[in-house]
């Protein structure tokens, strides 16, 4: 007999996801303690952290892809949350790095395009986080350019701009934003020590995402309760009235 006919089979669990949308900085963010992986942890048997990010890739290639990650009238595609992270790659020199470059207003136009599509299937406004890319370190950079046989590619005041549009789509389209470009500046303090190599975060800059990141996700993932029961709670003698019934938190 099928485990599920002895078991009477409870109904499906519906798992709440988080969708991380990005480039290498989303990519990279499940390493060890990447702020993906702290985000996973942190939302254990509440919530899935999906993780799509695509290392090198910038607005206008997103903005192609992003139809075939998210879809309408899927329950399982419709995230309580949706991280949506590039900037690092539009913002590389036209002249050194014309692959990756997105013009300033096209980047704008870009990510406006993926929210209006995210609410098209059915995430609101009120649950898109867009983050700015994050500050560059141009001597750390440089180098990592010259070991490739390159000039360097990006600037840390181009980079602002690219940031300071994030925050005007977030102003126009209605979502909320993190702007890590100036957070990790603040004050005028050393930020190089949040990079590994300039560009990418350390352990250090993962931490301080995270932090950051963290209450704009919790305030989507409060209600969400745990899902299936604390152990000591289930039924010793009949443990499926624990484990199938409605109340499964």
């Amino acid at each position: 007999m099928a485990l599920c006919e002895v078991a009477g089979c409870g109904s499906s669990l519906l798992w709440p996801r988080v969708l991380l949308f990005g480039d290498s900085i989303t990519q990279f963010s499940f390493q060890q303690g990447g702020w993906g992986a702290s985000l996973a942890d942190k939302l254990v048997r509440k919530c899935d952290v999906l993780n799509r990010g695509f290392s090198g890739y910038n607005t206008r290639w997103a903005k192609i892809i992003l139809p075939r990650l998210i879809r309408k009238g899927n329950s399982l595609d419709s995230p309580v949350a949706v991280t949506v992270f590039f900037g690092a790659n539009d913002s590389a020199l036209k002249d050194e790095n014309p692959k990756q470059h997105v013009p300033l207003d096209e980047y704008v136009a870009n990510l406006k395009s993926m929210v209006r599509y995210l609410k098209s299937v059915d995430v609101p406004e009120n649950r898109v986080i867009l983050i700015t890319p994050p500050p560059l370190c141009e001597t750390a950079w440089e180098a990592e350019c010259l070991a490739q046989g390159c000039k360097l590619n990006r600037l840390n005041s181009v980079v602002g701009e690219y940031a300071n549009a994030c925050l005007q789509v977030a102003q126009d389209c209605g979502t909320d934003v993190l702007d890590l470009w100036t957070l990790m500046q603040k004050d005028s303090q050393d930020f190089s020590s949040y990079l590994s190599d300039g560009l990418h975060l350390s352990p250090k800059g993962n931490e301080f995402l995270f932090s950051h990141l963290w209450p704009l996700i919790e305030r989507r993932v409060s209600s969400l309760p745990l899902l299936l029961p604390y152990w000591r709670d289930v039924a010793e003698a009949k443990p499926e009235l624990s484990l199938l019934g409605d109340g499964d938190h």
